[in-house]
């Protein structure tokens, strides 16, 4: 599987599917803000790591795919919950890669500072990409 962009995937979006997401997004950073001036900084951090564009996306594609295959006469039901949950996949290995970040930075902050943020960013790019390949050579195995 080679990973590319689609550009063309932006005009099949709506003005207000985008809309959606960036609401999304922002009401879950709102709610981090407002867990961080309560309870702190680190259950706020907690809240920030919060996927709030994956709801969005994960109906979205479902509804993009769904549409896509009855357009060829077809249900499109399965297509579209394969194609979510593809991406919910994706989104957990990604999570993953992330608490790798998280880790990384708080482990190396103390000493480094700057230079944590570069060695967290390096693990999660590690952890998912390490992740990822794991998850492929356990498709091509089955």
């Amino acid at each position: 599987m080679v990973v590319r962009v689609k550009w063309s995937a932006f005009k099949q979006g709506r003005w207000y599917e985008y809309v959606l997401r960036f609401v999304l997004g922002g009401l879950a950073t709102t709610l981090a803000g407002a867990v961080a001036n309560i309870f702190g900084p680190e259950a706020g951090g907690l809240f920030l790591a919060f996927p709030a564009i994956f709801c969005a996306s994960a109906t979205l594609i479902e509804k993009h795919e769904r549409e896509r295959k009855q357009e060829l006469g077809l249900s499109g039901y399965r297509r579209g919950t394969d194609a979510a949950a593809l991406d919910a996949a994706g989104a957990g290995l990604g999570s993953i890669g992330l608490a790798a970040f998280g880790l990384g930075v708080w482990l190396l902050a103390p000493t480094l500072a700057f230079g944590s943020l570069a060695l967290g960013a390096v693990g999660w790019l590690l952890a998912s990409v390490l992740l990822w390949r794991l998850r492929r050579e356990a498709r091509i195995v089955k």
